[in-house]
């Protein structure tokens, strides 16, 4: 019989209790390290907790379908994912889907509508400058005020947007302003210390398409303007379309009466990603209520001081700029005194739902590429329950087949087996409850079929161990060289059978998307822990029991019988006998 290695293999052979303490000492930690985060069960996804999935698809413009690239893909998912998380909401996933879609998982608890909208508004977002405006349709005729009718003053809630540094009375601000057709989004962009002295006439300066307030439009923009009906939904979804930020462009909005206005705004000034940040506040020391602080970024400070210093010169609604997402107008503020600090407040009549949902706009609108929604699906906590009910049996089923017949066959050996499945269930369990915190790992239903099927890999690096056993004990040896003999060929099968198990899954989890790579991910890491467990525990273990008695000598309940296994007689070490030398002849 070969003699045993030396050096670190032999040392490792004679002192298995080493790597038993080494991996006990890891369970301890990690479950330790599990209950101080205060995570003690794995975060579950979508399919098993509930919530609403959303699939954004990215549309290309023509003549920009470079623009869907990588880098703009992940710097959208990076600004839905702020967008989403501005509405108090925690732990939604927002991923990439292949080259084009994006996938946004809200879980429940959450206002899954005002989620969609705030996800689904996906266009750029621009200032313009507003060349003229007025309640479209029907609503015109109907205006208590003619003269301001047209003009569209956005002054009469008193709402107005300052130097952030600076406060403004709030009655100051209301004084100042007459009252006429108000609108939601209408709030002023002023310096404080001019609040007072606007001139009364900038509420009744006409601003029809047919007169100076439309300069800078060319006469078909101004006729499609006169014809614009923002009553109309169909309207209103094409009013904007084909307008580059270069260009005067059309736009709808709705008041706070609930009326449609109409807009004929000219060429993008301050582009969204000129804002930096974006904060609604409540002001406790003037009473103004909520309003909308801004920080631009450095260029964005420049723009906005040059189009609010061009605004401040000219009267309403000439001294407005509307603030445009997705063809909407969602706010247009007027302009009493340029602003050149690269900061500003947007104040007035707002209550908290519309200061929040503005300054989300205003911090997460810019996406780089424009998105249609392609599917929403809702999966109620109840269903995810069902589910995770569903696939706990399902692996219990497994595990107690793979434990019934690893009894049946291998009898005394099977004590071993289930130990080790038992070492590397609570070690995939206390991993995933740390990954969920750490990397933001959620178990989907996919996940929990991998931690399954895992069951039949492990199970499977136990059974090539223990046949490489019974074959030396067929050959003849007794137990504890059978074990020294059969490590190394068992060693090499299993290390090849889980590097072939992990590839497939890391290749599953690289050219897959979605769900699926949950599966991936955790057949991956329940594989890499059967080599853990197998090289630190299934085998010093069976290395030390190896030594005990029910096992050496071959217990007809141990698995090992020689008799039950076939075994050949016993190998002996030939020795070479010769005749004793005669001193004499010596």
């Amino acid at each position: 019989m070969a003699a045993p290695k030396k050096g670190r293999s032999a040392s490792a052979q004679g002192k298995p209790g080493r790597s038993l303490a080494l991996i006990l000492i890891a369970i301890v930690a990690l479950t330790g390290g599990m209950f101080l985060s205060g995570h003690t069960t794995p975060r579950l996804g979508i399919d098993l907790a509930g919530g609403t999935s959303i699939t954004l698809k990215a549309k290309s413009e023509p003549g920009q379908e470079s623009a869907i690239n990588k880098t703009n893909m992940d710097t959208a998912v990076e600004i839905m994912e702020r967008r989403v998380n501005g509405l108090g909401v925690s732990e939604a996933e927002v991923q990439t889907q292949g080259d084009r879609n994006i996938i946004v998982n809200i879980p429940k608890g959450t206002n899954s509508k005002q989620a969609r909208e705030q996800v689904g508004t996906t266009a750029k977002l621009y200032f313009r400058p507003v060349l003229a405006t007025e309640v479209s349709g029907a609503a015109a005729s109907a205006s208590p005020e003619p003269s301001a009718s047209s003009s569209a003053s956005k002054e009469s809630d008193g709402e107005e947007a300052t130097d952030k540094d600076e406060a403004t009375p709030s009655d100051e601000s209301a004084s100042g302003t007459p009252s006429a057709s108000a609108t939601s989004q209408g709030r002023a962009v002023t310096d404080a210390l001019a609040a007072d002295s606007t001139p009364s006439a900038s509420a009744s300066a006409p601003a029809s398409a047919g007169d100076d307030a439309a300069t800078g439009a060319d006469s078909k923009l101004q006729a499609q303007y006169a014809a614009l009906d923002c009553t109309k939904p169909s309207v209103r979804a094409t009013a904007g379309d084909g307008a580059k930020p270069g260009d005067s462009s059309l736009a709808c909005g709705q008041n706070s009466q609930g009326q449609w206005q109409k807009y004929l705004l000219g060429p993008a000034a301050v582009d969204g990603t000129d804002v930096d940040k974006a904060q609604a506040v409540y002001d406790t020391q003037s009473g103004a209520g909520w309003k909308v602080t801004m920080d631009f970024t450095s260029g964005g400070a420049k723009k906005f001081g040059d189009i609010t210093s061009e605004l401040a010169q000219k009267q309403s609604p000439q001294n407005q700029f509307a603030i445009v997402l997705d063809g909407d107008v969602v706010s247009d503020p007027y302009v009493r005194q340029a602003l050149t600090g690269g900061t500003a407040e947007i104040s007035g009549s707002f209550d908290q739902t519309e200061a929040q949902e503005l300054s989300n706009m205003l911090s997460y609108g810019a996406l780089p590429l424009s998105f249609e929604e392609q599917s929403v699906t809702t999966v109620t906590a109840a269903l995810g329950g069902e589910q995770l009910h569903a696939g706990l049996i399902a692996g219990a089923i497994g595990l107690a087949l793979v434990v019934i017949y690893l009894v049946v066959y291998y009898r005394g050996l099977s004590l071993i087996a289930i130990a080790s499945l038992l070492v590397s269930a609570v070690l995939t369990y206390v991993i995933m409850a740390l990954l969920g915190p750490a990397i933001g790992f959620a178990l989907n239903l996919p996940a929990v079929c991998g931690a399954i099927v895992a069951i039949g890999i492990t199970a499977d690096s136990f059974i090539v161990f223990f046949e490489r056993i019974r074959d030396e004990v067929r050959e003849g040896r007794t137990l504890r060289p059978a074990v020294a003999r059969a490590w190394p060929r068992a060693r090499r099968t299993i290390l090849v059978s889980d590097f072939v198990s992990f590839l497939a899954a890391a290749v599953l989890f690289i050219v897959t998307v979605g769900k699926v790579q949950g599966f991936a991910f955790t057949l991956g890491l329940t594989t890499l822990l059967d080599v853990v467990v197998v090289f630190f525990f299934t085998k010093p273990l069976m290395t030390i029991l190896a030594r005990r008695k029910f096992f050496a000598s071959g217990h007809s309940w141990s698995g090992l019988d020689p008799k039950r296994l076939g075994a050949k007689p016993p190998l002996r070490r030939s020795r070479r006998v010769s005749a004793p030398v005669d001193p004499k002849e010596a």
